[in-house]
């Protein structure tokens, strides 16, 4: 079943689906982008983002994708990106949705050719909303496959494009099964001790470390393998280093629509009410059992 259809059957509102439907066919874009743009380093002169970070050409490239393609197709009234500092806004648009957008989740792994990946949430109006507010979110995976998963708030179903360059579907109602793995960030040494405590009872448990440095390629290991992923605040970064807006959120509502759920170690992430666009949070994302298990190791310190 093609997307188009699947959305439809499904009851999406309609200027959703027609979103949901663009957003699609820029991460062709994207993707087509890939040859050309993936071999320079900067596109010329070093630039870096709002956290530091030193962009790619293909991190600039697919922000442009996204951000030139919603600007002119007047779908969305707002639009933030990780490699933007500022919220842009969008004049005489048809809708009222607000988008937030990781273009290229994963872009430091491009010189080794590994997984990357780009990470959307859909809000109805205005971005700087929890998470719970969100009508959609969704990610593209950039694989041996090409990979869309996807909610609308009525489960979450993974999509493949095929040869004619077309998403079709490949499974639905996708949950996260009991698994053992676990995906964990930052350096050991600079562990807080609930944390430390916690990642000791998972290795002592069984659990097996995946983790390949893209989130979002991670995050879907998990939610087809089971387990949990982990960027934890740490000594002097008590804060985490992921997005709130364009990362956390985003494939929260995925785990959680799954079955799953995410949490910043007190409580669930999709509850905090972003301040500004650049907020960054400690993550926990993938089982229940994971996440509960962390919530108590930090209540008891």
């Amino acid at each position: 079943m093609r997307l188009n259809d699947f959305l439809v059957s499904q009851g999406t509102e309609k200027n959703l689906t027609e979103l949901i439907l663009f957003l699609a066919t820029q991460a062709c874009e994207v993707k087509k982008g890939f040859l050309c743009n993936c071999l320079k380093t900067t596109d010329g002169e070093q630039t870096r983002n709002v956290y530091g970070e030193e962009q790619l050409a293909l991190d600039k490239y697919a922000d442009g994708v996204f951000v030139t393609g919603l600007k002119k197709s007047g779908l969305v009234r707002y639009i933030a990106t990780e490699e933007q500092d500022q919220l842009i806004e969008v004049e005489a648009s048809k809708n009222t949705f607000g988008v937030v957008i990781d273009p290229l989740d994963g872009s430091s792994l491009i010189d080794v050719n590994l997984c990357v990946g780009s990470i959307i949430g859909i809000y109805p109006g205005h971005v700087l909303e929890k998470g719970s507010k969100m009508v959609a979110a969704l990610y593209f995976l950039y694989g041996p496959l090409t990979l869309l998963t996807l909610t609308t708030g009525k489960g979450v179903h993974e999509f493949v494009l095929n040869e004619s360059g077309e998403f079709v579907l490949k499974e639905r109602n996708l949950k996260i099964p009991d698994g053992k793995i676990y995906a964990p960030g930052a350096l050991r040494k600079e562990y807080l001790p609930a944390h430390a405590r916690w990642i000791e009872h998972l290795e002592q448990s069984g659990y097996k470390l995946r983790f390949s440095g893209c989130f979002v390629a991670d995050v879907h290991q998990i939610l087809h393998k089971g387990g949990v992923f982990t960027y934890p605040g740490i000594k002097g970064k008590e804060k985490g280093k992921l997005r709130l807006l364009y990362e956390a959120n985003p494939m929260g509502k995925i785990i959680v629509e799954a079955g799953g759920a995410i949490s910043n170690g007190r409580g669930n992430i999709l509850d905090v009410m972003p301040q500004t666009i650049s907020d960054i949070t400690p993550i926990y994302v993938g089982g229940k059992k994971e996440i509960a298990l962390i919530e108590k190791f930090m209540t008891e310190g």
